[in-house]
């Protein structure tokens, strides 16, 4: 099998398809320049299908170099038949080749060994061959030396060496994994001296938990794992051995020999307890720990693009406050672009409640810096700071949100942080990134490691490198998608775009410091180390406003430009007028401009971007409020219905925001009338919902909500 027929085992897509996206590959093409600007060679195929082959080829890889060292490893140790031989380069199932690899991986001294060192496996063949008419036990006399002192010492010896072959049986192996696959039951038990522990108690319907393996959703999985881990439940894989022996026996014993029958039973309970039921037991936890990571990291993908693609404010003027009580309120003023203007602390909450003073600070900071929108975070006094930011009479209307801070004080204390504001403290930088996440969250949060923004479920638990490419590729999937403008872009936003990276990012940032804004994208192959790969790469996401050619902020590729020409040329008009010029847009005939790289996807790409020119997907903020009379978790009240914002989305339901320091759960069973299996079917991040209070746990802080359908 080659990489093509492996590629197309897993996903249905042509052949023509998947040699095109190889080799755009292998010519160091980022994923989203492939799917947006190479859709006639790879067949209109999406960045998820791309992905897809990426991965698929990747995986092809690791298997072939396995079984290179598998091969060679066996080859070394003079035991590589041309059988085997065979076996090994026909699979591509990596269990299959670990379990063909097994008999001659390198351990220690087993009691197998050692009974083959004194003489036994004669014995142990007899017994296996089940040919031996007479009393077995006759048969192992002749097996007695200075080593082997008894008839019992050589059938145990013969015993432990058949249980080997018996847990190096392929077939066995398979098709107990078959049988564990489809009836091991997970059971946890809580470990009695930990029982009683505060840290305990979040996991106390594990204590004594069972359900089967194939059935258990991902977050519970992973919650037993962690609870295990953390010392406060043993958990176990358990299953019912006596079908499991049945099938063992029915495998291994033929119609001849009671005695010899008798043995290779032994053998085969001691090879199941000793050997099979602990790797398999580990194998098929594992297998649902990688599943269950998966889903995990899709659920955490998932809420990490809602996020990014939150809808911005844009360029406004900003005023950002980071709320507190005893430390007071962190106050900063942003210009359009979001650099700082201004800061200094208000205390206009308790002990202190200088109300006054600090409403005729806001209002004075508003007036000088000419402040379009304020922003506050939703951490401690947070609906306190907003009720006393309405309550100011300023002289025009003033938008008030609340934004998420969640991750901000990581982004304070960052070095990205420090570099950008080398001469002030944590508490600025913190107030800084909640009034920048209003203007333009995507630009914000590319600063700060996406596990620290709080929508994930379980990702300190799960495969942290798989993580790691599944968040780092969801970032530059939105950023692409976005588009930056190349004169405002921060380092770490740019290191996103398509074929730039953190050092030309950096190179980009350190150009544009020394030379002023760039002024058209041929400009930006000046920059240091950016050569025409990553100019070809990187171009049409970048955006240049107000510069000399039109099209440079378009996601017109500038390999296009020349059929754009062509296109106005043969209109009699410019450039400019050709832009979102419906009746002009539509006297083109896209088979007319085709060319050997750009084809008649490619060109209506171009048309449809002309209609709508740099188009955001994102749509604008709006302003939410939540109910102005809940204020504390004493305010609840069972069956109270109240407007929330969600807040996080996992397997088992969302969170939401309903206006206190705790969120509420709504519950996947209560996410809308009838079954629901996947939450982010009915709910978005950041979605405004109307919900209902169903149940509220005083003493543990938890409060259980219903979806209010409209």
């Amino acid at each position: 099998m080659d990489k093509i027929q492996f590629i197309q085992q897993n996903i249905s897509i042509q052949e023509k398809q998947i040699n095109a996206v190889l080799q755009l590959l292998s010519e160091d093409c980022t994923i989203p320049f492939i799917a947006r600007y190479r859709k006639d060679k790879t067949g209109n195929l999406g960045e998820v299908e791309i992905e897809q082959i990426q991965k698929l080829s990747k995986n092809f890889d690791e298997i072939q170099k396995r079984k290179e060292s598998v091969l060679k490893s066996i080859e070394e140790q003079e035991k590589l038949t041309p059988e085997l031989r065979a076996k090994i380069e026909q699979s591509f199932d990596l269990q299959e080749i670990e379990d063909l690899y097994l008999p001659f991986k390198k351990r220690r001294k087993t009691k197998a060994d050692a009974a083959k060192e004194k003489g036994l496996e004669p014995l142990a063949k007899i017994i296996m061959a089940q040919k031996n008419s007479g009393d077995i036990e006759q048969t192992a006399q002749n097996y007695l030396n200075k080593e082997v002192a008894s008839v019992e010492e050589a059938l145990q010896g013969a015993r432990d060496i058949i249980a080997e072959w018996i847990n190096e049986n392929i077939f066995i192996r398979k098709n107990l994994r078959r049988i564990f696959q489809r009836k091991a039951v997970i059971s946890s038990k809580v470990v009695k001296t930990k029982k009683e522990e505060e840290e305990a108690q979040k996991y106390a319907q594990y204590f004594d938990w069972s359900e089967p393996l194939n059935k258990i959703p991902s977050h519970r999985l992973l919650a037993m794992l962690r609870a295990e881990k953390e010392g406060f439940i043993k958990v176990s894989i358990d299953i019912d051995k006596e079908e499991i022996l049945a099938f063992m026996e029915g495998s291994l014993l033929k119609t001849a020999s009671p005695s010899c029958a008798e043995q290779i039973i032994l053998a085969a309970q001691d090879a199941y307890k000793r050997l099979l039921e602990p790797s398999i037991s580990n194998e098929i936890l594992q297998e649902a720990k990688i599943k269950a990571d998966e889903k995990a990291i899709s659920i955490f993908s998932e809420n990490l693009t809602q996020l990014l693609l939150a809808p911005p404010l844009g360029e406004k003027r900003i005023l950002a406050i980071d709320p507190g009580y005893r430390t007071g309120c962190k106050v900063v003023c942003l210009d359009e672009k979001g650099d700082l203007l201004h800061n200094e602390t208000i205390y206009p909450h308790a002990p202190q409640k200088e109300t006054a003073t600090a409403m005729k600070k806001i209002r004075s900071m508003v007036e000088a810096y000419h402040i379009e929108a304020i922003s506050i975070g939703n951490g401690t006094a947070s609906r306190e700071t907003e009720f006393f930011i309405k309550k100011i009479a300023f002289d025009r209307p003033l938008q008030v949100f609340v934004v998420s801070e969640a991750g901000a004080s990581v982004y304070s204390a960052s070095k990205i942080a420090r570099d950008e504001f080398p001469d002030y403290d944590i508490t600025v930088r913190g107030a800084v990134s909640i009034g920048r996440r209003l203007s333009d969250p995507l630009a914000e949060l590319v600063k700060i490691d996406p596990k620290s923004i709080g929508v994930g479920q379980y990702q300190h638990d799960v495969d942290q490198t798989l993580l790691k490419e599944e968040l780092d590729s969801t970032v530059v999937k939105c950023v692409n998608s976005v588009g930056i403008n190349i004169n405002t872009a921060s380092k770490s936003l740019l290191s996103y775009v398509s074929g730039i990276g953190e050092k030309l990012a950096e190179n980009i940032v350190a150009y544009r410091t020394e030379n002023g804004a760039f002024v058209d994208r041929n400009q930006i192959k000046k920059v240091p180390r950016l050569g025409e790969k990553a100019f070809q790469q990187a171009a049409a996401f970048i955006r240049i406003k107000d510069g000399k050619n039109p099209l440079d902020n378009s996601s017109v590729h500038p390999e296009a430009y020349k059929i754009v020409e062509k296109m106005v040329k043969d209109l009699g008009i410019k450039t400019i007028d050709l832009i979102a010029n419906e009746e002009k847009i539509k006297q083109i005939v896209p088979e007319k401009y085709t060319t050997e790289d750009i084809g008649i996807l490619g060109i209506k790409d171009i048309l449809k971007e002309f209609l709508k020119p740099g188009l955001d997907p994102r749509k604008t903020s709006k302003v939410f409020e939540f109910d102005p009379n809940i204020k504390t978790f004493e305010d609840l009240k069972t069956g109270m219905i109240l407007p929330g914002i969600v807040s996080n989305i996992t397997a088992f339901g969302c969170f939401v925001d309903i206006g206190i320091k705790e969120n509420g759960l709504v519950h996947i069973s209560q996410l809308k009338d009838g079954f629901v299996s996947d939450p982010s079917e009915v709910v978005k991040l950041h979605q405004q919902v109307k919900v209902k209070i169903i149940e509220i746990d005083t003493e543990r802080k938890r409060i259980a909500l219903s979806m209010v359908i409209n």
